[in-house]
Formats: structure tokens, C-alpha cells, sequence
């Protein structure tokens, strides 16, 4: 963008246009400079162009005084533009970094409010661009990282859009004195002791009077970085649909991986690859961390590896590796008598049996592994459970989990597994439906 103050409805205008056919357009209103332009500007090309309808969402972090007036301000602002508001108090988990916990509740309200096909943008401009690149690259991110914040990527049931990432403050700040705006001036930001006021006060004008590019020269390395994080994205892609391969236990509905695939690519690939397929499982390990994967993929003999990871766990069976997550790693309660076998029945944290075909005499019950279970086969005799288990590969994650159905102190059946599911005469079977991955999302 050039720095015409003029054309900055024009540029924003069509920056949108693929974007005009969403149903909504929300507007992340904090009532800052940044926020204030870019609703103004909204509210205006609204007048004249037909565009989705526009509402503003506002939320308050209640970490300050002065914020409580901030709601007030909004509506003011919102009221005079004629653009719909919705305040959402939100809860800030304390922690090491109240930046980092305040965007966390931040981005939760967004995402609560976005919905299917429509769209919420942010004022985010290049001058926190070139911020995002410098403070990442201080603590050590990598391509992902570096390329900076992206024009678009999906939240909630729509999606982000950032459409002033290439307008730069001073633009947006000739704007605003343009049309006599008036916005928040947060105290916050002057604090010196978060890391991006302290680049933006006290690094950045430095930089800028020796290089007085050096806001669009990094913005611009952002971009590079980006377009080569596209480059590696596609090439986890090709290394992963290799690895994405049928597994005989498809039915559990988890995520997983031929670990085979995995170990001819190079560990740089490795890395790339699971990165990519874990990125919107979990927040990702930082290089130092990476050692759980090493230690998971190299597991020799009867080990049973797990990596433990922020919102989840990989682990190793089968000769493949397996994502799991909420419900998979709760404890399981105590089974017990099922009521009426005709009906399905809901497991506490571990999905639904039911059985099919003539019910079995009971009264019956639903118990999970202790050890020791022997299993009477028709013909075979009696046998036990763990070698039954082993014979068919059961992962050793799932056979905890395993509803095994009980009259008395007779193991009946074990869901889904062919031969141990049903009566010898096979005039009944007993059927699992474990959590599916969106019910296990923690």
C-alpha cells in the first residue's frame, strides 16, 4: 500500500472483496486507535456498498480500572456509526504472561461469536507486523513463527481477516485526525515492562532513525517467510498422505500415523510433517522439546512410549502413532449393570454400547479390564483375554477402555472384535462406539 491517506477506503475495499459474499462481517473493537479507524472506515463503505452486515464485538478483560469505561466509549462509538454491539466479559488465567493469557481469553470470545461463513477482522497493521517478527525471533521461533500474523486463517466456524496488515500506523493515525476521531488511549500500552511496548517504544524508534524502513523491510521478510511456511506446508502434505494410511482399528476414530512412513523421511522432515498434523491438535513443543518424539519413534521391544504434549498424548502401537486427547485420558469410573440391554448405553468418558440381534439372557453388566479375564470360546475353550488381545494387535491404550460385556462372573463379549463380539452362533453382537476425536478435544 502506498501512503495515501485518501485511498485507504479504496485499498481496504479491495483487500475484502473476496470476502463480501460472507453473511457477517464482525469488527474486534477494543475502541483504540487501530480499531476506531477500521470500524469507521466499515461504517462508511457500509453507506455505499453493498457489503455483509457489520456488528462490532468488544471484550472486556477486566484487568484494569480504567477499562470498565471502555464499554461505554464503544457503544458511544458504535451508536454513532449505527453498527451493532456485543460485549463479552471474559476470565484471564493467571500465569506466567498476562499478554499471552489475555489474548487466550480474547481469541476464545472470538471464536464463540464467529459462526458459518462469517468473518471477524481485526486492525492488526504492518507496524505490529514487523513487531510480531522482532519479538518472535528474540525468543528463537522458527519459519512458522517468523512468517508472522497471516491475512487469514480460520477461527471458530469462519474465519480471520487482518485487511490493514499493510497499512502502516502513521497512516492510520493521519486517518483518524482526518475524520476527528476519537479513540482509548490504554495506560497499559505505555508499560514498558511488557516485551512489545518495550520494542515499540524504545527499539523501534531507534531502528527506524538508522534504517527508516526497517518497519516495511521486516514486515516484508514476514511475507517471505510466510510464502516458504506455505512451501513447507505443502510438503508435510505429500510426506503425510504417505503416512496416512487404513489401520484395522479405523473404528476407533482417532488420528494416527504409519510410523514406517514417518522414519524414511529425514528427521528435519519428521518434524516438519508432524508439526503440521499436530498443529490443530495442540500447541506445538519448542525445539528443545523435541526430544519425546526421538525417544517415542526409536522405542524398541515391549516399551510402550508416550509423548506428553500440551493438549494431549502420542502414543506408539501397532506400527503406527496415535493421537489422543480430553476424554481418551480421563480415568475411567467403575462400570456396572446395564439396565435395559435393548436400549444403548452411554459410558461415562468412553462413548456408547449396545448390542444387536437376539439380547443375551442377564441380568448383564458392563465391567472394564482388572487383569485375569478368561473368555470361553466355542471353539477353542478358554482362553485368556490379554492373549485374545495380543492376537488382534489391540493397542495397549485402548484395552483399559475395552466395555466388556459380563453375566455374572461370565465374560460374554468384546465389542468390535471379531470372533469375541458375539454369541458362537452369531445371533447377537455387541458393538462400541468409542469418543469420536471432536468429543475427545480437550
Amino acid at each position: 500500500m502506498n501512503s495515501s491517506k485518501s485511498d485507504l477506503p479504496s485499498r481496504l475495499l479491495l483487500t475484502l472483496e473476496p470476502w463480501r459474499d460472507a453473511s457477517a462481517w464482525h469488527i474486534a473493537f477494543s475502541g483504540g486507535l487501530d480499531s476506531t479507524v477500521l470500524l469507521h472506515l466499515l461504517a462508511h463503505l457500509a453507506k455505499k456498498q453493498s457489503l455483509p452486515a457489520l456488528s462490532a464485538i468488544h471484550v472486556h478483560h477486566g484487568l484494569q480500572a480504567a477499562a470498565d469505561a471502555w464499554p461505554d466509549h464503544c457503544r458511544a462509538q458504535c451508536e454513532a456509526l449505527g453498527v451493532p454491539l456485543r460485549v463479552v466479559r471474559v476470565q484471564v488465567q493467571p500465569g506466567a504472561s498476562l499478554e499471552h493469557a489475555a489474548r487466550e481469553a480474547r481469541y476464545a470470545a472470538f471464536n464463540q461469536v464467529t459462526q458459518t461463513n462469517e468473518v471477524l477482522l481485526t486492525a492488526q497493521h504492518r507496524d505490529d507486523q514487523a513487531e510480531t517478527l522482532l519479538f518472535r525471533l528474540l525468543r528463537g521461533a522458527g519459519v512458522r513463527g517468523l512468517s508472522g500474523m497471516p491475512r487469514q486463517r480460520p477461527l471458530g466456524r469462519g474465519y480471520l481477516l487482518r485487511p490493514l496488515l499493510d497499512a502502516t500506523r502513521a497512516e492510520l493515525e493521519a486517518y483518524a485526525a482526518e475524520h476527528q476521531l476519537s479513540w482509548i488511549e490504554d495506560p497499559s500500552n505505555q508499560d514498558r515492562q511488557y516485551s512489545r511496548n518495550y520494542l515499540r517504544h524504545q527499539v523501534f524508534p531507534v531502528l527506524s532513525e538508522r534504517w527508516p524502513q526497517a518497519m516495511a523491510t521486516m514486515a516484508r521478510s514476514a511475507g517471505h517467510l510466510s510464502e516458504a511456511q506455505g512451501l513447507l506446508g505443502d510438503l508435510a502434505q505429500i510426506d503425510l498422505s504417505q503416512a496416512s494410511t487404513p489401520s484395522d482399528f479405523d473404528w476407533l476414530g482417532l488420528p494416527s500415523l504409519e510410523l514406517a512412513a514417518l522414519e524414511k523421511l529425514s528427521a528435519a522432515r519428521q518434524r516438519n510433517a508432524l508439526s503440521h498434523w499436530l498443529e490443530s491438535r495442540t500447541r506445538l513443543p519448542d525445539s528443545d522439546h523435541w526430544s519425546g518424539w526421538q525417544d517415542l519413534r526409536d522405542a524398541t521391544g515391549d516399551a510402550r512410549p508416550i509423548w506428553r504434549l500440551a493438549d494431549g498424548e502420542l502414543h506408539r502401537a501397532g506400527g503406527r502413532i496415535w493421537w489422543l486427547s480430553g476424554g481418551w485420558l480421563k480415568p475411567l469410573p467403575i462400570a456396572g449393570t446395564w439396565p435395559d440391554p435393548a436400549l444403548p448405553l452411554a459410558l461415562p468418558d468412553n462413548g456408547v454400547i449396545s448390542l444387536t440381534g437376539q439380547i443375551p439372557d442377564g441380568p448383564l453388566q458392563i465391567r472394564y479390564r482388572e487383569g485375569g479375564e478368561v473368555m470361553a470360546l466355542s471353539d477353542r475353550g478358554h482362553r485368556d483375554l490379554k492373549r485374545l488381545l495380543n492376537e488382534r494387535g489391540v493397542p495397549q491404550f485402548v484395552r483399559g477402555r475395552l466395555p466388556l460385556l459380563f453375566k455374572g462372573e461370565q465374560l460374554l463379549a468384546v465389542p468390535n472384535l471379531q470372533g469375541l463380539d458375539g454369541g458362537a452362533a452369531g445371533d447377537w453382537n455387541l458393538h462400541w462406539q468409542p469418543l469420536n476425536e471432536d468429543q475427545g478435544l480437550s
